[in-house]
């Protein structure tokens, strides 16, 4: 596809697109929801991104108009793409970033928030163009349990220590992110249990713990669809900086048995 199509041609499904982003990557940034997610996230706080087959079709160069548009904002930012996974489109995201670092009017910076779940090491080729192209990553990690990952999330966890390897084995700069569920994915066990997985992983450069929010709950009313978490409380945000700190103190303890 490098060779023989034009980037600014390619096309995406996407569910929307965020003009003003700010939490999302570094700094304000034009932020592109694929549609389509193999996951079923039990906390997944957008369900309308699920279905595959759906949504507005996009050409690359219309993303990249929509930035160049309001370049002045974003110049200390850049474009994210999320989803729904927008590693199933693997090939409209690469052209995208490719397109975004070649922009004549200057580099953009690129960010893809994902949770693997496309993603395999034995099939690692389909996204070597993608990854060529991509200056950030934010990678999911759902739990630290691989045993209570596929009764969560409704795929193995494997997918996204696959990817998590083949960035630390690339070096793509990463930041991880791990929604804290009371009940669920909040023990001081799970998250210690995260920071030892990325305490094997020498890119990462930041860790984001993000507490639960019952905000998407409207959604699935709207798509008739029953809130998997009915009744969990959401997470008081002052509780994630001590169970952050969980998670770093168990890097660094697996860092130190690695040597590192």
């Amino acid at each position: 596809m490098r060779d023989s199509v034009d980037p600014l041609a390619v096309r995406g499904r996407v569910h929307s697109i965020e003009t003003f982003g700010t939490v999302d990557g570094p700094g304000t940034r034009l932020v592109v929801f694929c549609q389509g997610c193999p996951m079923r996230c039990q906390y997944c706080h957008n369900p309308d991104t699920w279905e595959f087959g759906i949504g507005t079709e996009k050409t690359v160069g219309e993303v990249i108009e929509a930035f160049e548009r309001n370049r002045p904002f974003y110049r200390r930012g850049g474009i994210t793409v999320t989803g729904g996974e927008p590693m199933a489109q693997p090939d409209f995201v690469a052209a995208l970033f490719r397109a975004a670092h070649a922009a004549p009017a200057g580099r953009i910076h690129t960010c893809l928030d994902t949770s693997g779940a496309t993603f395999s090491a034995t099939g690692s080729e389909r996204f070597s163009d993608l990854l060529d192209e991509t200056d950030l990553v934010l990678l999911d990690i759902k739990t630290s349990d691989a045993a209570s990952h596929e009764r969560l999330c409704g795929l193995p966890a494997s997918h996204a220590l696959e990817l998590g390897e083949e960035l630390a084995r690339r070096g793509v700069p990463t930041v991880i992110r791990h929604v804290l569920v009371p009940g669920i994915t909040d023990s001081e066990e799970e998250v210690a249990g995260v920071g030892r997985i990325i305490g094997d992983w020498d890119n990462v450069v930041g860790l984001d713990l993000l507490p639960y929010h019952t905000m998407g709950r409207s959604k699935y009313e709207k798509l008739g669809i029953a809130y998997p978490l009915e009744g969990v409380p959401a997470m008081e945000p002052a509780r994630a900086k001590g169970l952050r700190a969980v998670a770093l103190r168990a890097r660094a303890e697996r860092r130190a048995e690695r040597g590192r």
